[in-house]
């Protein structure tokens, strides 16, 4: 597994038609201009303003009062009134001619107002009044009165009433579905749970991210390195999509699905990429998780719409990242059950393989933990194939680091199949990590390229942790530690089955590690007793160590035990390496808690007694070892000590060559080779070669 970034070959090929991906080209998905809601509140809330300032304005005037509405009558200037009822108010419209030819007389009346009222639009003054009826009696009295004035035209009216209604009811609406909108938008947008644009409103659609011509995946089968077998296994898929035909001929049926099976980081989701760059059809990726939501039917309904939208992109791939997340076993557990769940696992198994299920759409999933999931989705027409990613050997790693060195401007000296060989059990996203922190090394060095020496101290700072200079560690509690390391690396020597010994320090890194020893273990999957009982007794090698030359014992194997009781548990309890128990076998990898155990309270006890018997018969025989090579032992703490860092060619030089070299170093870089490997420590999930953390 291994991605090289800005590396695109054009000779790359694909398939029977040498195809390129998507038809090729590399143009940019136009930015599309996107409708916002929010104009719309603006645009609404502008013209709002607008009206009622334009209503305001037309409505203008001097305020005056009602003797002086009268004399304004008897001089017969006033053109008509508008009595406002609803306001209370009545507003005058007045003759211009009028106002110029008497100008000194409403100068008077009027003052400073006068030149403002010449200039207003009608209406020009308005006065305030009691109500419409004891104004019309007022002006009915007043005519009598004065019988040679001219009367002045009324038109009674509301002003305005309707639209205040309607703006009083409307508004506290629009402002609380706008902060309603607002607060969707925030639980639901881009990142959120809501279902993307729309917020809540959408939360029953797939938030499956599509790509196809418009918007492919750079990535394609040449930056995939280490993973051969399951390249050929989804270049078929992707192969069948395309020229269907060609398998259908012999009567062949193309498959529901595959799952992608293995452990973090060796390539699962990559792979996928891969397959989204290479196929010329539409590819929908998501995650278990998008489909958990905290409504009740959202993961149902997420799935109906998925398959719906894949079924009219049809023929098109689907891959769901992590599908243990809606994939687990069910009703296993009736306490911690969870039926939301479980229905979005019934729609999906509907769906891949129902009575309703459609030709052209293949499932891709992936996920490190196939155990848990029900075996209803795994059987055969839901996910025909189950595709195994494992760690990559040594072939494999070679090619992964050829990859991620691609844009590293690396040394000449640079040996990359030894860089492999130091690097048993790791993964591709492990060889990533450490090309990526040779490369900050050499330049925190400033150094033209990176070299040898700057990959070992990326491995040293992945498996051990960064190196802590100014931890303080006193004198005595530095011999402990020498003579700790010292006892791992006299019986990793002097052990036929032990690891090959390269770097033993007293240098602290890490969080807990105050000392460690490195070896390169050897690629294999079987293991026989007599090689678990030497890796058990070179990991007791520092607890014996401390016990032989000071009395007394500490803290510091508490990860040497931890392993050492998988070791022995595993023997005893799942490989059947134990003649009082018998080959029997207690593992269940179905068993999801450890609350039951598949023996009886008896055999327990026996089991308990077989593993500490089987670990103080290897304490004992490290004793022995260590007690015989004491001086070796003493040799090799006190030079420890002094140079803190012993490379294999310092151990030769003080205690001579290692009895069983030629077994167990074929294909083992040399110390002038390379002067540090991985942190390696027995493995404890047999058979797999599993990395755990640096000790003293």
């Amino acid at each position: 597994m291994a991605q090289q970034n800005n590396q695109q070959d054009p000779n790359k090929k694909f398939g029977p038609g040498n195809t390129p991906p998507f038809g090729g080209g590399d143009d940019q998905q136009k930015n599309k201009p996107r409708f916002n809601i929010y104009w719309i509140y603006a645009i609404a809330f502008a013209g709002i303003m607008a009206y009622s300032f334009f209503r305001s304005a037309n409505n203008a005037g001097i305020e005056t009062d009602q003797l002086k509405f009268t004399e304004f009558v008897k001089q017969g200037d006033i053109d008509n009134i508008k009595t406002i009822r609803n306001k209370k108010i009545v507003r005058v419209f007045l003759n211009k001619d009028s106002l110029a030819k008497k100008a000194d007389y409403y100068k008077a009346k009027l003052g400073n107002d006068f030149a403002l009222v010449t200039k207003l639009n009608q209406p020009q003054l308005y006065f305030s009044i009691v109500d419409d009826k004891t104004f019309s009696d007022d002006m009915r009295n007043f005519y009598d009165k004065n019988p040679l004035v001219k009367q002045v035209g009324d038109r009674p009216d509301d002003e305005g009433e309707l639209f205040g209604q309607i703006i009083s009811t409307l508004l506290p609406i629009l402002l609380i579905g706008l902060l309603f909108v607002m607060m969707m938008r925030k639980v639901g947008g881009p990142g959120g749970s809501g279902g993307g644009p729309g917020g809540i409103f959408n939360i029953g659609k797939s938030k499956a991210t599509l790509f196809d011509k418009a918007s492919r995946v750079n990535i394609n089968f040449g930056d995939v390195a280490g993973l051969d077998e399951a390249k050929v296994e989804v270049m078929e898929i992707v192969d069948f999509l395309k020229n269907p035909k060609k398998y259908t001929a012999l009567g062949g049926k193309i498959p529901k699905g595959a799952l992608l099976i293995g452990p973090p980081g060796t390539g699962k989701t990559l792979l996928a990429k891969a397959v989204a760059g290479e196929a010329q059809v539409p590819f929908f990726s998501l995650s278990g998780s998008d489909f958990v939501e905290m409504f009740v039917g959202v993961g149902a309904s997420r799935v109906r719409d998925l398959f719906k939208q894949a079924r009219e992109k049809a023929p098109c791939i689907i891959f769901i990242d992590e599908i243990d997340a809606i994939g687990r076993a069910r009703g296993k557990n009736v306490m911690m059950s969870n039926d939301e769940r479980e229905n979005t696992l019934n729609q999906l198994l509907v769906e891949m393989d129902g009575f309703g299920t459609d030709l052209g759409i293949i499932i891709l999933a992936a996920t490190n933990r196939p155990d848990v999931l029900d075996s209803a989705l795994l059987r055969p027409g839901r996910f025909d194939r189950q595709i195994s990613i494992d760690r990559p050997d040594l072939v494999g790693r070679e090619a992964i680091f050829k990859v991620h060195l691609g844009p590293i401007k690396i040394s000449t000296t640079l040996d990359i199949h030894k860089l492999a060989e130091q690097t048993p059990g790791f993964a591709g996203a492990d060889i990533a990590n450490v090309c990526n922190e040779a490369a900050l090394i050499a330049a925190r060095k400033n150094k033209e390229a990176v070299d040898m020496q700057d990959f070992q101290d990326a491995i040293d700072r992945v498996i051990g942790g960064l190196e802590k200079k100014n931890k303080i560690i006193s004198p005595e509690e530095k011999e402990i530690i020498a003579y700790h390391e010292a006892g791992h690396a006299i019986c990793g020597w002097y052990l036929e089955h032990a690891y090959p010994l390269l770097k033993v320090t007293v240098v602290p890194r890490g969080s807990a590690a105050l000392g460690y020893a490195q070896y390169t273990p050897k690629e294999q999957y079987l293991y026989n007793t007599d090689q678990l009982m030497d890796q058990i007794c070179m990991t007791l090698g520092g607890r014996a160590a401390e016990d032989i030359f000071f009395g007394k014992i500490s803290t510091g194997a508490s990860n040497d035990l931890q392993q050492i009781t998988k070791i022995a548990n595993s023997m005893i309890t799942v490989y059947g390496m134990n003649e009082k128990v018998g080959n029997i076998s207690y593992y269940d990898p179905n068993q999801e808690n450890g609350f039951t155990k598949p023996f009886s309270e008896e055999t327990g006890k026996m089991i308990d007694e077989e593993i500490r018997k089987l670990i103080e018969t290897a304490y004992i025989r490290t004793k022995k070892l260590l007690t015989e090579k004491k001086g070796d032992v003493e040799l090799l703490a006190k030079e420890l000590l002094r140079k803190e860092v012993l490379f294999k060619s310092d151990v030769e030089s003080l205690i001579g060559k290692r009895p069983f070299e030629e077994k167990t170093t074929l294909g083992v870089p040399s110390d002038e080779e390379a002067k540090g490997a991985i942190s390696e420590t027995p493995p404890t999930d047999l058979p797999e070669n599993e990395v755990h953390p640096p000790q003293i």
